[in-house]
């Protein structure tokens, strides 16, 4: 059961990244965004092939810092990826959300999205193919915590954990002790009243795209150094990534760290009573728990 809650939180955190920038997106652009979850893996790709020519150019870069598998090469492809991943969001948004923004309605994006995603993740198949794919071959032996009960730590999972948890400080400081910050949490809450007091709108929503890029590029990295990668990442965390939005509250940056600790912990401990194959329904058993109790979510106010 501990270690199921270990497993739960480290999933946690990788999902509450994710969580960040979708919650964002649909409070300021009040639309269900389903291709969101496709960052993920369009960030992890991108890692994995900045990560491999760095290793060509300077095989220096490709030692691990041991105990982790993590290289230099790798830290600086995350660095990469997640200013690409950023990017690749602002230009999905460019290209199709803003221009069916101008011209209909927030049902119209949701369908959008999804053919979004499929384009996005049939793209990954035909450019990476089929196969499960790893930041790297070494062996990670796990520590032993405790015999009984049994409690296995790898290194990696220390570190991602840690990892996720600076990236939500270092969000938390910028929007509590930053110009730009107040200006963020200003549009999310009353994006006309903001439009009044000087802030662009236009500036604000593609910064909430190239927040959350990098935000989902960086789960989909970590979540990667700790298991496979494959063309089905997005899929598989969407769900679980719009379960803690709503379990947090739509809008509330907070709520969707919570909630993503929540969606992984609870999901964990799901196994050590059901099947895995049921697992996966768990998040939306979540979803469906929380709209009928609390639609607003744990943070979330009414924005009727």
């Amino acid at each position: 059961m501990i270690q199921n809650v270990l497993d739960g939180v480290l999933t946690g955190a990788v999902i509450s990244l994710g969580a960040i920038g979708l919650t964002m997106v649909m409070h300021m652009l009040r639309f269900a965004n389903f291709a969101y979850a496709e960052l993920l893996a369009i960030g992890a790709y991108a890692a994995l092939v900045f990560d491999k020519v760095l290793a060509a150019l300077a095989p220096v870069l490709a030692s691990a810092f041991k105990p982790l598998t993590l290289s230099a090469s790798l830290a600086l492809a995350t660095l990469l990826a997640m200013a690409i991943t950023g990017a690749s969001a602002v230009l999905l948004d460019w290209l199709i959300f803003r221009r069916i923004r101008a011209k209909a309605d927030a049902l119209s994006m949701v369908f959008a999205s999804f053919g979004v995603a499929l384009i996005v993740r049939n793209a990954i198949t035909l450019a990476f193919g089929h196969d499960a794919k790893l930041f790297s071959k070494d062996i990670a032996f796990a520590t032993v915590l405790s015999t009984d009960p049994l409690i296995l730590v790898k290194a990696d999972q220390v570190f991602v954990l840690i990892a996720a948890l600076a990236l939500m400080a270092a969000f938390h400081i910028v929007l509590t002790r930053t110009a730009f910050g107040f200006a963020l949490r200003a549009v999310a809450e009353n994006p006309n009243l903001a439009q009044v007091a000087g802030v662009r709108l236009s500036t604000m929503i593609v910064s909430v795209w190239l927040i959350g890029g990098a935000f989902s590029a960086a789960a989909g990295v970590f979540y990667t150094l700790t298991n496979h990668l494959s063309p089905a990442l997005g899929h598989n965390f969407l769900l679980p990534v719009f379960a803690a939005t709503i379990v947090g509250g739509i809008g509330s940056v907070y709520g969707a760290v919570l909630g993503g600790f929540l969606v992984g912990v609870a999901s964990a401990l799901s196994l050590a009573v059901l099947p895995s194959g049921y697992v996966p329904a768990m998040p939306f058993l979540i979803i469906l728990a929380v709209l009928l109790l609390r639609p607003h979510g744990l943070f979330g106010e009414d924005q009727a």
